[in-house]
């Protein structure tokens, strides 16, 4: 942890896109250095805040910002969808702006407001190639060798998307972990089950590499769209009903945009004293 922080505390907003949970650090002015193990602490929801994943803002160079994410556990992802679009709206309403680019490890993302109290990510082109999601072989992303017969596909991280008849039947506590851990997907996967609920409208869960079960999720709520449409179940714009509410998802030519609600919910100090005990 950054030393010269701990002198007067570090300060954090919390929020949600659609329950799906984020502790947000903005380290533009001063950078923040994040262990593992202080992202964990800062996770527990008892003895901590508690989070679905960390963000960090920092200065983007030629971008308005880079993001960082950590999950849960204090491993790094390249791309969160939810909390991209809440750290979006707060630097358009920051800076007055209806328009912003991000970047991320996963590389630059458009973020527009879409009205309405709503904002529109553009998460980039999904990756459909097994050896870039990546697989531990090569094989057919459309129809996986797990039962089930899962789709493959990576948003800047590897998703398994299972489509079945009642997509609130499966027991996700239990499935989602076995999934995750499949030795296919050798940095481990974030997990979906979808049912088709009508014309071009999903219902979705996820379980969350990473992080566990979650009530939303943009990245999964992404590759889930786009597995439909490859399957043909539906068209490229889709909406896909979570369990924290509603995304709309459109698979474009310039990327995958996804548009919903978001929520600042908080901003907060984390004490000297907290920062500074294991």
């Amino acid at each position: 942890m950054d030393q010269t922080r701990t002198q007067t505390g570090l300060p954090f907003m919390k929020m949600h896109g659609l329950g799906n949970d984020f502790v947000v650090i903005d380290a533009r002015v001063q950078p923040v250095e994040v262990t593992p193990t202080l992202a964990k602490k800062l996770a527990d929801r008892h003895m901590g805040v508690g989070f679905d994943q960390l963000a960090l803002i920092e200065d983007g160079g030629n971008a308005d910002a880079h993001l960082v994410f950590l999950n849960s556990d204090g491993s790094t992802s390249a791309a969160c969808g939810n909390a991209t679009r809440c750290i979006a709206r707060f630097l358009m309403d920051e800076t007055g702006r209806d328009a912003l680019t991000l970047t991320t490890t996963h590389g630059a993302l458009r973020a527009v407001d879409a009205g309405n109290g709503l904002t529109s990510v553009n998460m980039g082109p999904p990756v459909l190639d097994w050896a870039a999601i990546p697989l531990a072989r090569d094989v057919n992303t459309l129809h996986l060798p797990i039962d089930g017969d899962p789709v493959a596909t990576s948003m800047g991280n590897p998703h398994c998307t299972f489509f079945v008849d009642d997509a609130e039947a499966v027991d996700l506590t239990t499935f989602g972990p076995r999934i995750e851990h499949d030795p296919l997907y050798p940095e481990r996967t974030n997990v979906q089950v979808a049912s088709l609920v009508g014309e071009n409208h999903l219902r979705m869960r996820v379980w969350e590499r990473g992080t566990g079960l979650t009530l939303a999720s943009g990245s999964s709520s992404c590759a889930t769209a786009v597995a439909a449409a490859r399957r043909g179940l539906t068209g490229r714009a889709v909406r896909i009903d979570l369990d924290g509410g509603t995304l709309h998802v459109d698979w474009r030519e310039d990327g995958v945009w996804m548009t919903g609600p978001t929520a600042h919910v908080f901003t907060g100090v984390l004490t000297p004293e907290w920062l500074s005990h294991d």
